[in-house]
């Protein structure tokens, strides 16, 4: 097929955004009828489990990216930003973006734990109490910000009937401070430091070629993902949690949905071309549930919208693993003001300003790990409330968490988006022009 007839064929296709929609909407479908049809019957176990796997090789592939996308292009960021005067100055200004976020978000958490109550309308059995398996600490902060190894890989092994299991694993946190190491080593080694700088551009060429075609896949993995979710999931559990789910909800919707348009247009960027594109992000996160699985599109998302691949190398990839509005500010604060409210232990003002330091500072500390769960250990561990209380909640994490994950992936583009306006660096001709995500060749 000639370059014109595949450009023609593409043509004639729908928009990507309207392909994901599409995608979502027969994932609902086959999800409802998996359902229906019940894991017990041969057809609804086999359609489960044929989307179940099907996501899990989207997710997949995109994860297998995400180790050498963000080495090379934290390489290729700290070697671009050396011609910047005010590299130094956009970083900090991102952390500061970082902390205003979380600090509104958290805020929002707190306000409607208090007015919603969400421990005091709970239909569940405290025998459902049980302290979890992982537990985040301050200390994790530290040891998680030192490479274990050069790649950032750690293992893990598990018992199982079958014998032991190793899971191989990447701390993303290491590898962002390995990239940064390794990026000012050759910036400072000067010429002799060029051939390597040559071959790491070559390699986020590649890696970003790679990146395009799993993008391709994305309406079939949204499908899947989507379908997987209301097939094993549904809306059952929320029943005996719903204020709890409908507080936690209803928190990421102000935040999406007020907050972050009132702090895009303050900074006077228009928040429906904002949210057209980051959209794809946004959804992908929704359905697939990771912040770091997600991060390539997210990336991808922060330059069509304007910021420099330079500035988006390093802001993303962090972003990714400190900027958590939903799972390291919301869900923390009503999560841990419904424990209290379910044992009946009173918080104090001082409490609620522990609720905000935590959520501000912990979701560092926590970096390294993975999933809300972790935050909120720690925020109920620096509370002093019973770690028991996560247990409760564990029935409908996943039903939330699809909602914490779109808000943290968008507050991910927003604030390099921000920056990047506000201290002239943003393509704001691209911005205002945002289109589809590009097609690979």
């Amino acid at each position: 097929m000639s370059d014109a007839t595949a450009a023609g064929a593409r043509r004639r296709l729908p928009s990507f955004g309207v392909q994901v929609l599409a995608g979502m909407a027969l994932g609902l479908l086959l999800g409802l009828v998996a359902r229906t049809l019940g894991p017990d019957q041969v057809a609804g176990a086999a359609l489960g489990e044929g989307l179940r796997t099907i996501g899990q090789i989207f997710v997949q592939l995109l994860k297998a990216l995400v180790p050498p996308l963000v080495f090379t292009a934290i390489v290729a960021s700290i070697a671009a930003l050396r011609d910047l005067d005010n590299a130094a100055r956009l970083a900090w200004r991102t952390l500061f973006w970082f902390a205003v976020t979380a600090l509104i978000a958290v805020t929002i958490g707190i306000v409607l734990g208090l007015v919603m109550q969400p421990g005091l309308h709970a239909g569940i059995d405290p025998s459902a109490a049980r302290a979890p398996a992982a537990s985040g600490s301050w200390l994790d902060f530290l040891k998680g910000l030192v490479p274990a190894n050069f790649l950032g890989i750690t293992a893990s092994t598990a018992l199982t009937e079958g014998g032991a299991t190793t899971t191989l694993s990447f701390n993303i946190l290491q590898i962002i401070v390995a990239a940064v190491a390794v990026g000012a080593a050759a910036v400072r080694i000067g010429e002799k430091g060029e051939p390597f700088l040559a071959f790491n551009a070559s390699a986020l060429a590649l890696f970003r070629r790679l990146l395009l075609w799993v993008i391709a896949l994305t309406p079939i993995g949204s499908a899947a993902l989507i379908g997987d979710a209301v097939a094993r999931y549904g809306w059952d559990a929320l029943s005996a949690l719903g204020a709890f789910a409908g507080a936690v909800y209803l928190g990421l919707l102000l935040v999406i949905a007020l907050v972050y348009p009132a702090l895009l247009a303050a900074n006077g960027l228009s928040p429906l071309r904002f949210f057209a594109g980051a959209w794809p992000a946004i959804q992908l996160g929704f359905v697939s549930r990771s912040s770091i699985g997600t991060l390539p599109v997210t990336e991808a998302a922060a330059e069509r919208l304007g910021v420099p691949r330079a500035y988006a190398a390093f802001a993303v990839p962090l972003g990714a693993t400190t900027k958590m509005d939903g799972c390291a500010a919301i869900y923390p604060a009503i999560a841990a003001i419904f424990v209290a409210q379910f044992y009946g232990i009173a918080l104090t003002p001082a409490s609620y300003a522990l609720i905000a330091f935590v959520s501000v500072i912990g979701s560092a500390a926590t970096a390294g790990l993975t999933g809300a769960t972790v935050m909120l250990t720690l925020t109920l561990s620096t509370l002093g409330l019973p770690l028991e209380g996560v247990g409760l909640l564990l029935a409908i994490d996943p039903i939330l968490d699809m909602g914490r994950t779109a808000v943290n992936v968008a507050g991910q583009i927003l604030v390099p988006a921000i920056v990047a306006r506000r201290e002239g660096v943003l393509d704001e001709a691209r911005f205002d022009g945002v289109g589809p995500l590009p097609q690979p060749v």
